[in-house]
Formats: structure tokens, sequence, C-alpha cells
């Protein structure tokens, strides 16, 4: 892998740290677009010029999580939001309610769409603003249902 693809990496899966060190680094010409990331030595980095970069967002990183909100004992929202303050305060805006409670996901979490399979990470893709729903999910399996599954193994 070269510098180059591993920067645009970076960037899109929101590796804030290493983008700044990396983007650093080709400005001090230490490492090129071209090389391969075995050339890269993070301690030729000047360590407080990368931290003030990260503590100014210089990259222009805006972090946006996944957050199941619930809205009922069965019933979930998912909200992309850059926090869980900001999940929730869109949950009350949109739905007039308060949510019973506010959980981040992993932008990694795998689920079924149609006749595919879809993370968060690449479902935010198609979202141009935030906070945004991407959807809701209703669990089918209540306690009603385990009750009688129990029974059912009790009997036999």
């Amino acid at each position: 892998m070269i510098v180059k693809d591993l920067y645009l990496e970076s960037i899109r899966d929101e590796e804030s740290s290493l983008a700044h060190y990396i983007c650093h680094l080709l400005e001090e010409q230490k490492i090129s677009f071209e090389d391969d990331i075995s050339n890269i030595d993070f301690d030729q980095a000047d360590q407080r010029k990368v931290a003030k970069m990260i503590e100014k967002n210089l990259l222009g990183f805006h972090k946006v999580g996944i957050y199941s909100l619930k809205m009922s004992e069965n019933e979930f929202v998912f909200i992309f939001a850059g926090s869980r303050e900001q999940a929730t305060q869109f949950y009350m805006k949109t739905f007039q309610d308060f949510p019973m409670n506010c959980i981040e996901y992993s932008l990694d979490f795998k689920l079924t769409r149609g006749n595919g399979v879809i993370s968060f990470r690449e479902m935010r893709k198609e979202f141009e603003s935030f906070p945004a729903v991407a959807g809701y999910f209703e669990r089918e399996w209540v306690k009603e249902n385990l009750t009688e599954t129990l029974n059912e193994f009790a009997s036999v």
C-alpha cells in the first residue's frame, strides 16, 4: 500500500490523528504520496505541530456516529449525529418525546437491507447533512414469545 492510499483511507474512515500525521509528514517532505507505507516514520513528526493541527482540526473532520434510541419496549430508531446529546436533541425535536435510552453503535456494525448487507459506515455516505434518521427497528421477539418457548421446552 502506498502513502496516498493510506491517507485517503484515514480521511474516509475519519482517523483524524493518522490523517493529520500523514499530512504533516507530507508537508515537511519526510514522505511522498508514492512512498510505500513502510517508509512512514512517525518519530520524524513534530509532535507539537501535529497536536496543533489536530486541535485546530486543520483537515476539517466532523465526527458522525450512529446512535440507537429506544422509542418503546420494542421500537428503536437509529440516528446519525455528532454526539449522544445531539442525537437525543434531534430525537426530541423530531418525535416530540424523550427516548428511553441512547446507545452508540459501531459504524462498522453490519445489518441487512433489502437483499444485501451494509455497514452504518457505508450507509452514512448516503447522507449529506447530519443529524439524520438512518432507520427504524422493531423487535419482534417479546416476553410473551419467550414464555411460550420456555413452556414448550418444559413440556418436552
